[in-house]
Parts: C-alpha cells; structure tokens; sequence
C-alpha cells in the first residue's frame, strides 16, 4: 500500500487551529502520514487567514513558493472561501476546498495526490465536529460553530464561512468528554463568534456552560471571542457558568473602538456603554477575572477625537489583553470601498496605543508579583515550561535557574516572581 505523506501548514486563530485537528482527523486513517515537518510531503494542506493583509500576503507568498516547487497543494480555511481569485493567481494548480466542505478533505488530497485539481467551494451545511478525533494533546481546540451574526463593515470572515451554523450541542459536549478521556487539561471552545452560539438552535453559549460544567473530570474549559452585542440575551447564565471551577476566569470581548460613532460606521451593534457595563459588572462578580479586548486603529472614518477616546477608554477601563489591528482594507467588506487614512497616521495611533496599552497591562501584572497561586503546565518549550494560572494568565517558569522536570497537564504551585506586559514569571515552591 503506497502511503500519501501529508503536511498541514495553519494560519490564523483558534477555529483554524480546530479545523486542523479536524482535518488531521480525516486525514489519519491508516493510508496516510501526517508529518509535521514540511520537508518532501506528497501533499501539502494549506489553512488560511484572511483576517489581516499581512497575513494573507504571507500566505499568498508562500503559496507561490509551493507553487514554483511543484508541490501538490490543497487551499483551505477562510481565504479558500473569499479569496479564490488570488489562489488561482499565485497557485494555479492548486485544490481548493473550503471550510463547509472539510468533510470531504480525504477525497480532495487523494485527488489532488494524483495530479488531479478539485475545486470544492459550494456551500454546504455540515457539523464537522462530528470527524472530530482528540488527539491526546493537553490543549484540546474545539470548534462549536460556523458563521456569525453581524454584519462588520471591516471584516470578510463573514462571507468566507458563511451563515451562523452552530454545531449539535452533543456532539460539543462528546467531544469534551472525549478530550479529556484522552488526557486534555485545557478545552479552548472556539468559533467565528461564541456570543452568537445557538442562536440558529433556539440556545446560546450560557446553556452549552452550564452542561458542561456537569462534565466529569479534570479541566478547565477556555472560551472564546464572543462578540458583545448577544451578551445581554443571556448575560446572568453567562456569568453563573463562568464561576463554576471548569472555567477559567476570562472573558474575551472585542469591542474595537472607544468611539460611538466609529462603533456605528463599523456596523458594531454594541456601545462603548454597554461595553463598558458588562466588563463592570463582570469583574463585580468575579473579580479575579481576565478581560482580553480588540481595538482596530485607523478604521477609515476614525478621527483624532475618535481616537482619543479609544486611548481614554483602554486607561479607564484598564484590559488585562488589548489586541491592537491596523486597519487593512479586506476585498470584500464595505470599508475598503472607503477613502483610507495614509498608513503612517495608522502607523502612529498604532504606536500611541500600544504604549499605553503596555503600560496598562505591566501595571496589572505587577500586582501578581509575591502571589501564590496553581497553575496548569499546558507548554514545554526548549527554554521554560509555561502554563495557565486560573483567570488565564500566562505563567513562565524558566528552565535555568530550575532544572527539574514538569510533567505536561500537572498543576503546580507557583510564587510569581516577576512581571511583563504580556506573562507572569513564576518559581515553583
């Protein structure tokens, strides 16, 4: 039997990284070998972003790359579904296969493998979460939707994926089980948006928390972006489920602008007030939690007060995590059709915020240094282990001075030590 050696290469975020256990999955039947070295596969798998410009540039690059080197390329991910016109541009040859259709990956690289060029891009409604396999890892990434319910006039993600299409809640709660049957301490749910979860099943993400913490076993489950404009459907259950010992204290809500009147260009359905009142009242109720928030600079109708509010908002408001974007003009949402700001204004409020952002953030961890607290290992890397503390900060235990060994999935008492911006340095007491 000829063995098909398969390389997947990810971009992008979580849900992408979920989808690559997914198609990894598929892929692992027996007639295949997954390497994860891209050095000589017959077949390389290609999952894309088309969030950021950069991002996509790297990857339009490095698929003319694959290209002139003959290799054998499947495109997957959101830029197979929005951007198939650069594909074919700088990979002529190369199969495509989007997202709805990743049940059908092992039929694409088969094909493809044999000089063949399949084009796998109609829409279709499927729960892939059903092929999905834990493959042992402590982290598990689950994916419990497909699509949103907004309408950003920024973002493309949207017409990539398609229609809000959230997965059966059994299998969600199946493939936690499973995950942890296998050894994983951390579950990352993961989708185009949490906060829109159900939403097509007559649910929401508060109901899928609340089984979930029924689930046996020992883990903590991470969830993810959920865009505030749903919160207030189903706020109270979102913060009882978030105080239950399966989940981490963090909450990541985008808001992307501290001015009301970008906020209404951009076609986000939710206030800097309401923004505001749900960070409140969240760390009211759990005051160890974590807020992570997004900021997009730049947006095409941003001005100098605009912005100045954003800088107001992110130092009254104190994020433990701001994610700074430039705004990049995306083929196929509204805003690109806008007059652009020259990028070194972008280049400068970018700058600005991230300065106080880095203040912000440093004067937050500070006040972790002398603490005790348990943290999960979830990473071993050449230089520390690292791990998550229970509202999700990032905690580093360096390799020297300590040089004992720590499991991976174990909980260990820390003393944290130090502090940067971004992650906490801890010793082992």
């Amino acid at each position: 039997m000829i063995i098909v050696r398969i390389h997947i290469k990810t971009y992008g975020c979580t849900l992408n990284q979920a989808d690559s256990d997914i198609i990894a999955s598929l892929l692992d039947d027996g007639t295949n070998e997954l390497t994860g070295s891209a050095h000589d596969p017959d077949v390389v798998v290609v999952n894309t972003c088309t969030v950021k410009r950069a991002t996509s540039q790297k990857i339009l690059y490095e698929l003319g790359k694959l290209q002139e080197a003959g290799k054998r390329v499947v495109v997957t991910g959101c830029m197979a579904g929005a951007n198939q016109d650069l594909i074919k541009k700088y990979a002529p040859g190369a199969s495509i296969v989007t997202t709805s259709n990743i049940p059908e990956m092992q039929q694409a690289v088969s094909a493809t493998n044999s000089g063949q060029q399949v084009m796998l891009t109609k829409y279709r409604k499927d729960d892939r979460l059903a092929y999905y396999n834990p493959n042992g890892s402590k982290v598990a990434r689950i994916a419990v939707s497909d699509g949103c319910l907004s309408s950003c006039s920024f973002c493309e993600t949207k017409f990539a994926r398609g229609p809000l299409n959230s997965f059966e809640e059994r299998r969600i709660l199946d493939a936690i089980r499973y995950s942890v049957a296998r050894g994983a301490k951390e579950i990352q749910l993961t989708s185009q948006d949490m906060g829109a979860y159900g939403l097509d099943r007559k649910t929401n993400i508060a109901e899928l928390m609340s089984k979930i913490t029924d689930i046996e076993g020992d883990f903590r489950v991470r969830v993810g972006m959920l865009n505030p404009e749903h919160l207030h459907r189903y706020f109270d259950g979102f913060a009882e489920a978030l105080q239950s010992e399966k989940f981490y204290k963090f909450m990541h809500l985008p808001v992307q602008s501290g001015s009301d009147r970008v906020l209404s260009d951009m076609r986000r359905a939710c206030t800097t007030a309401e923004f505001e009142a749900f960070v409140l009242e969240l760390r009211k109720r759990i005051p160890e939690s974590t807020i992570e928030t997004d900021i997009i600079v730049g947006y095409p109708t941003e001005t100098d007060s605009d912005f100045e509010l954003t800088l107001d908002m992110i130092k009254r408001l104190k994020p433990d995590v701001t994610n700074i974007s430039k705004f990049g003009a995306r083929p196929h949402a509204d805003a690109s059709k806008l007059a652009q700001h020259p990028q070194g204004i972008i280049n400068s409020r970018s700058l600005m915020l991230s300065r106080v952002v880095r203040s912000v953030q440093h004067e937050l961890n500070d006040r972790h240094v002398g603490r005790h607290m348990p943290i999960t290992i979830t990473e071993d890397t050449e230089k520390s282990y690292n791990g998550r503390s229970l509202s999700y900060k990032q905690v580093v235990i360096r390799k020297v001075p300590y040089n004992g060994k720590i499991e991976l999935g174990s909980t260990q008492n820390v003393v944290i030590t130090n502090a940067s911006a971004n992650v906490l340095y801890g010793s082992i007491e």
